[in-house]
């Protein structure tokens, strides 16, 4: 850990550190700090005396491109220099990573944004207290759409709006979990070329390993899922990027580094210590000459378990529609951009609860400021970023418009969820 100081930083006196280095070896780290008065306590880790108090984390992760900041904490040794050894534990499923965060399984993950959200309010699972530590990444997810439907003559949204109007049946329509970000990418884009996702769709969770498997065998029209698997469909020439994520929303909010408002409290320095680790891993990562080295870790079959080009391709910004259109887009998943990417915005957080009200998931409108203060552990992260150097924005709120035209305003964040035509 860095001994040296950012400006304005709390200066522990040299008797009160001594207090706390001499009691901490007679009664344990853990102990003695949770009778130091906060602010002291605060100050103390600062100045680099407060050890993490639990040293071997479980953080699970599902195998995604964008679990690279957990592998690459881990593989690079990026953990051990904040005292901590980061086991990644692959899961099965964004439902199997949620029970195993709520049961204490594991410590935290590279999980779903709304699912952790989801399962604050009880809407996606048992509800439990829980803490987002930082954002993981922006971007770098998509829709894929079936060779069935390009057969049909769709090409974009418009075209595919058409085919649902012209051709009514049973078009299937396949999201990775309920409260996710994938399910709201889904719903937000699919209303916002007058498909109403709830009624002239079937929506289904379908893990995101399995997702072009299930294309392949005609079980689905169409998936919204993180890459790699977007990549993988149209490398198996068996679907289409109908749009990508960031076309939605440019530089959106997708998975976080999660675990439990009790795992915070009881070890609030391998908290920090996580979130450390895996800015560094960031960091790494966000270099652009490090990221073949990155995908070729990743594909490796203990993580992703899929073949090089389909990871390092978008991972570059290097995009194939798969019907013809080639792209470099500027906007592939990033994963720390100067700090932009990780800090935990309370108005990201607040946006999936918008999106939970809109498609009908929370039946009142809840204290949107209140629960994303609650759940984004914004002052763990400042202390992090701090020790590492990373910078953070002024103001936990930030706007953006959609590509539906529509403003999201933190500001009035009832106004924005009641507002749009098609909801449920």
């Amino acid at each position: 850990m860095k001994d040296d100081l950012k400006p304005g930083t709390t200066v522990v006196d040299t008797s009160r550190r001594d207090f706390i280095k001499k009691s901490t070896a007679i009664a344990g780290a853990a102990g003695i700090m949770s009778m130091v008065p906060d602010a002291i306590r605060n100050a103390a880790w600062a100045a680099g005396s407060d050890a993490p108090e639990k040293t071997e984390v479980k953080i699970g992760f599902i195998p995604l491109t964008d679990c690279a900041s957990v592998v690459i904490a881990s593989v690079m040794g990026f953990d051990k220099k904040y005292g901590i050894k980061i086991t990644p534990t692959k899961e099965a499923s964004w439902a199997a990573v949620r029970d195993k965060l709520v049961n204490g399984e594991l410590d935290a993950s590279h999980v779903l944004y709304g699912l952790i959200y989801g399962v604050q309010l009880g809407i996606g699972g048992p509800k439990k207290d829980m803490s987002v530590l930082m954002t993981i990444n922006n971007n770098g997810q998509a829709i894929t759409l079936s060779k069935q439907l390009y057969d049909k003559g769709v090409k974009d949204g418009a075209s595919l709006a058409a085919l649902i109007k012209k051709e009514p049946r049973e078009y299937t329509f396949a999201q990775t979990f309920p409260t996710g970000t994938h399910a709201m990418w889904l719903n937000y884009w699919l209303a916002s070329i007058g498909v109403n996702p709830l009624t002239e769709v079937k929506n289904i969770a379908v893990p995101p390993p399995q997702m072009v498997a299930n294309m392949r065998v005609g079980n689905m029209d169409g998936f919204c899922v993180g890459e790699p698997w977007n990549a993988r469909a149209i490398h198996d020439k068996i679907g289409f990027t109908g749009v990508t994520t960031q076309d939605i929303w440019k530089d959106h909010p997708e998975k976080v580094l999660g675990t439990t408002a009790e795992f915070v409290q009881k070890y609030p320095n391998t908290a920090r210590a996580m979130i450390m680790a895996m800015l560094e891993a960031s960091q790494f990562i966000d270099t652009l000459s490090n990221r073949s080295k990155v995908a070729d870790i990743i594909k490796d079959k203990s993580y992703v378990n899929t073949d090089f080009d389909s990871i390092e391709d978008r991972m570059l910004g290097q995009y194939d529609n798969g019907i013809g259109k080639k792209w470099q887009d500027p906007n592939y998943m990033k994963f720390y951009n100067d700090g932009a990417v990780n800090f935990p915005y309370l108005s990201d957080g607040m946006w999936f609860l918008t999106q939970h009200k809109r498609w009908g998931m929370l039946k009142e409108h809840p204290d949107y400021l209140a629960v994303a203060k609650k759940v984004n552990q914004i002052e763990l992260y400042k202390q992090a970023a701090a020790q590492v150097k990373v910078p953070v924005p002024k103001d936990p709120l930030r706007s953006a418009k959609l590509i539906d035209g529509v403003t999201w305003d933190p500001k009035n964040p009832k106004g924005y969820a009641d507002g749009f035509k098609i909801k449920a």
